[in-house]
């Protein structure tokens, strides 16, 4: 993708939440920056195919305070198949809402499976293995 198009799908991804996009850089690298308050910014490394250069997105914060909560974007990213810019903006939104002050978001359908992954087999759980008859 062109950055050109990447910067307007940045802007328009802003003018739905609390981030602005506050750089956005070319040259040595395509860098998107970004910024909210209170003290929140991230930047994206975007993927440059023409000049051999990374192959997939790369999100990353020179502050302390937010690196830990990148860490959900980052293995998004590097899980398998290709990402669009919007889908990786996305998961940083979700990954930084505990600091905007915004509520988690709930995925009951996540939660359902976590706990029944977790929980001890009971009556209602087959056992896997041979049965003996």
């Amino acid at each position: 993708m062109e950055f050109k198009q990447l910067v307007e799908a940045a802007e328009k991804w802003c003018s739905g939440n609390p981030f602005d996009l506050i750089f956005a850089e070319e040259d040595d690298e395509r860098r998107l920056d970004f910024y909210a308050e209170p003290g929140i910014s991230f930047y994206v490394l975007c993927p440059d195919h023409m000049t051999g250069g990374t192959d997939n997105f790369h999100v990353w914060s020179e502050s302390e305070d937010c690196l830990p909560f990148l860490q959900l974007a980052q293995d998004y990213i590097s899980s398998c198949g290709k990402k669009t810019l919007l889908e990786v903006l996305e998961k940083v939104f979700t990954s930084f809402r505990p600091l905007l002050g915004l509520p988690d978001i709930d995925d009951d359908s996540f939660e359902h499976y976590h706990a029944d992954v977790e929980g001890e087999p009971g009556a209602d759980h087959q056992q896997m293995g041979v049965s003996q008859q």
